[in-house]
């Protein structure tokens, strides 16, 4: 950690989410709510993995250090507990905000240090009927829970009240997360704009070093040039583990960036987004190592490139998320069936290959996800209001027909929109095809009138890639 813990922030817009959510809770019968920061993860000996705050804590406070909770009355007042000023540590590990300072700078009601909390937490927990937590989220919230509580049903016999009832926060969260406000617009188009960035930066690299007679480059050295990109232009880093495939490795969808060789004649997939203030990017692109597609890799790259503008022209609002899967599926599965990775005597025509999910063979994901704080971000995918419940395995096909519809899309929304081909050697298949993999994904915010792709810095058709790379 350094000086910039808290950097430079409208706390007006984190006390309106505490206050938001405070509401929710009272809406839903009041109570009180326990939010640990995400703790620190070792890696190995005494070193630590770099530290990365919990995403709702964050959502609510701005405040990134670790060892800090933020305790949440439904009646909106908010107290926050973290480590005291220490500077025999603050030497060693970084600037600390401190309890004192702690109040002004985030706008929490009070501040405490966290070796405050235990003693504190009892009188706060009597007081209330219920507590709210993220269930599963962090084991720490639980295990101190049950010590609260076993030491408040001690006391029960001197008229101590102990809360009956604990219910899971992150439904609460995941709904308002899921609407972004023009503040987080902002880090995410900027995210957005960072991760072109370095997959143009790429494309030239490969571009650059096979031009100069290298005739090979190594994935990890394509992964280093994003790295550079990502935090020269303020991203804390990346999103999550880059992807960078060279040949056959694109066609494993989440394969880590590693020591294979991309040679000319090779198609290379990356899927590589960056973070910038907590907010991820999420962006593939799959170019020509040599800078010209083939004819083969052509064929199936303007099948993906169509899928992707029916996903996208399906993305709007009033539209369910599961549209664009849909649109994208029909012309991936025809593309499967023109170029004969299907055979239509076998899996028969389009609505058959749809009906069967024969398609699977070579495009087995979905196409997009709910994007934000996370690369996979919180938020339903069915209407909650016509839920049946958490879980629909193992149901009739009676039970079936009354699965909730996939989630209506409005604006303030953002998704990836990611269509795919991923052909494996198999019998049957043009061998020309083999090995080929192919995803294009952009990041898409719903708007008003449909949704705005902010990822596109970086060529998408297939004319515009051999371009950049030619220049």
């Amino acid at each position: 950690m350094g000086a910039d813990i808290v950097p430079s922030m409208d706390i007006d817009v984190f006390s309106r989410r505490r206050a938001a959510l405070a509401r929710r809770m009272q809406a839903a019968g009041g109570g009180i709510a326990l939010i640990p920061t995400a703790p620190e993860q070792l890696r190995n000996g005494d070193v630590d993995h770099p530290y990365r705050f919990d995403s709702h804590f964050h959502y609510l406070t701005g405040f990134a250090e670790p060892a800090a909770w933020l305790v949440l009355r439904a009646d909106g007042h908010s107290t926050l507990f973290c480590q005291p000023k220490d500077p025999e540590r603050e030497l060693w590990d970084g600037l600390r905000l401190g309890p004192q300072a702690a109040v002004q700078a985030l706008g929490v009601h009070e501040a405490h240090p966290l070796s405050d909390l235990d003693v504190w937490m009892l009188p706060q927990l009597a007081a209330q009927s219920t507590v709210w937590l993220s269930v599963g989220l962090h084991a720490c919230v639980h295990a101190r829970l049950d010590n609260w509580l076993a030491k408040l049903r001690t006391k029960a016999r001197s008229g101590v009240v102990c809360p009956a009832v604990q219910r899971d926060l992150s439904p609460l969260l995941a709904e308002m997360r899921l609407f972004k406000d023009d503040s987080e617009l902002a880090h995410m188009r900027r995210a957005a704009q960072i991760s072109a960035g370095a997959h143009v930066r790429a494309m030239r690299f490969c571009a650059e070093r096979l031009r100069a007679g290298a005739g090979e480059v190594r994935e990890y050295e394509i992964e280093a040039e994003l790295l550079h990109e990502f935090r020269r232009h303020g991203s804390s880093g990346p999103a999550y583990t880059s992807i960078v495939a060279a040949g056959a490795n694109a066609c494993v969808l989440h394969y880590a960036a590693a020591d294979a060789l991309l040679r000319a004649g090779d198609l290379c997939l990356i899927d590589a987004g960056c973070e910038v203030q907590g907010y991820a990017s999420d962006v593939t692109r799959t170019f020509p190592a040599s800078g010209v597609f083939s004819s083969p890799q052509r064929d199936l790259y303007a099948v993906v490139q169509a899928a992707q503008e029916a996903a996208i022209a399906a993305t709007r609002p009033g539209a369910r998320h599961k549209d664009a899967h849909h649109a994208a599926v029909r012309v991936l599965a025809q593309g499967m069936l023109d170029f004969k990775l299907l055979d239509a005597n076998q899996v028969g025509q389009l609505d058959d290959v749809i009906e069967s999910q024969a398609y699977r063979q070579f495009y087995m994901h979905g196409t997009g996800h709910w994007l934000g704080r996370d690369v996979h971000d919180v938020g339903d995918y069915v209407e909650r209001s016509e839920a049946l419940g958490d879980s629909f395995i193992g149901m009739d096909a009676q039970a079936k027909e009354r699965t909730p519809p996939s989630r209506l899309l409005q604006p303030g929304m953002v998704l990836t929109i990611e269509p795919g081909l991923y052909v494996r050697p198999a019998p049957g298949v043009p061998g020309c095809y083999w090995n080929i993999g192919i995803r294009i994904e952009d990041d898409a915010v719903v708007t008003d009138q449909g949704c705005e792709l902010i990822s596109r810095g970086v060529p998408v058709r297939a004319d515009e890639i051999e371009a950049l790379m030619r220049g």
